[in-house]
């Protein structure tokens, strides 16, 4: 079937790993087509996740000004609208876009206003998550959750751990969560890729999130997996990611039909656009092809998005309404 014109819904979307070449040659016109695809998409198959991850360098370090990171915002919009995405909660880490003149405060506020800009030209509902990454300091992370709570009642709705899942220890940003969770932030926190579902127990322990980014490893463990059913934790699955990461041999090895059948919590997501190559709709089509979903896998995951997207319950509705509509009547 075709999944193009059905509404979506995206949690786990990275802003720095989803610049199209329209938009890279706007802010180098010297770059050619080849050289995008060599500098921002990945291969099918990366080493592991740090491997993957090196492709979002060049994208970073053309987002250093306001200019940039307004275009890129925008750029990332109109993917999002060509692709029926009616709610997407789209994370960055401001730390990394620094290097310039912004301090981290002006970076959050012009993605802010860029990003409330574009929701309102475009009709879809958006907010921001604020990503610490795992090779960062204690303090840097502070200060990325402290970000989050100054920003609060705007777009910017959660706070989020990435990077590096395997290479470096949770222990730095500890203080960082149990001061979000403190103060009645939202947060999400990246584990169970890289590492296995010993990560995610660690991070569920530390963290408290209420939602995984990715998570898909969490399979491992029978007793993990009744834990996060019994406490309504939701996972963010990237499938064409976790391949490319080497997570899954091949996407016929994936998880996602396993966990959901198991009743777990999950949404179908893209991860990063540019460095994955793929869209929403395609992801779809794929978990069609390989596991036959259709619209009843689809709505249920859709759905379970919105019981746990960081937005409020008016918005929510708004969103259930628009996706039982549209996929009732496919």
């Amino acid at each position: 079937m075709a999944f193009s014109e059905l509404p979506k819904v995206e949690l786990h979307l990275h802003l720095d790993c989803s610049l199209s070449f329209d938009v890279v040659r706007q802010l180098n016109p010297q770059i050619s087509e080849e050289e995008y695809r060599e500098q921002f998409i990945a291969p099918d198959k990366c080493r592991d996740l740090a491997d993957y991850i090196s492709r979002s360098e060049s994208a970073v370090a053309l987002m250093q000004d306001r200019e940039a990171l307004q275009l890129v915002t925008k750029d990332l919009f109109t993917q999002l609208e060509a692709d029926s995405v009616i709610y997407a909660e789209i994370r960055f880490a401001p730390l990394l876009h620094t290097r310039k003149d912004l301090s981290p405060e002006e970076v959050v506020n012009v993605v802010n206003k860029a990003v409330d800009e574009q929701a309102k030209a475009t009709g879809i509902e958006a907010g921001i998550i604020l990503c610490t990454l795992r090779h960062y300091s204690g303090d840097q992370s502070m200060e990325t959750a402290k970000l989050v709570e100054q920003f609060s009642g705007s777009r910017v709705v959660g706070f989020d751990i990435a990077a590096d899942e395997a290479g470096f220890p949770i222990d730095n940003h500890i203080p960082a969560f149990v001061y979000a969770n403190k103060q009645g932030l939202n947060c999400t926190a990246h584990a169970g890729e890289a590492c296995g579902a010993e990560s995610v127990w660690e991070t569920i322990k530390h963290f408290n999130p209420s939602r995984i980014g990715h998570g898909v490893r969490s399979a491992e463990d029978d007793e993990l997996l009744d834990y996060l059913r019994e406490h309504n934790i939701h996972l963010e699955v990237c499938p064409t990611s976790n391949v490319q990461t080497n997570v899954f041999e091949t996407i016929h090895d994936h998880s996602i039909d396993m966990l959901y059948k198991k009743g777990i919590s999950l949404s179908v997501n893209t991860d990063t656009r540019t460095i994955s190559n793929v869209t929403l709709n395609e992801e779809y089509q794929t978990l069609s092809d390989i596991f036959a979903w259709d619209v009843d896998q689809l709505l249920r995951s859709n759905l379970e998005a919105v019981d746990h997207a960081f937005t409020d319950d008016t918005t929510k509705e708004k969103l259930r309404r628009v996706i039982r509509e549209a996929y009732s009547n496919n």
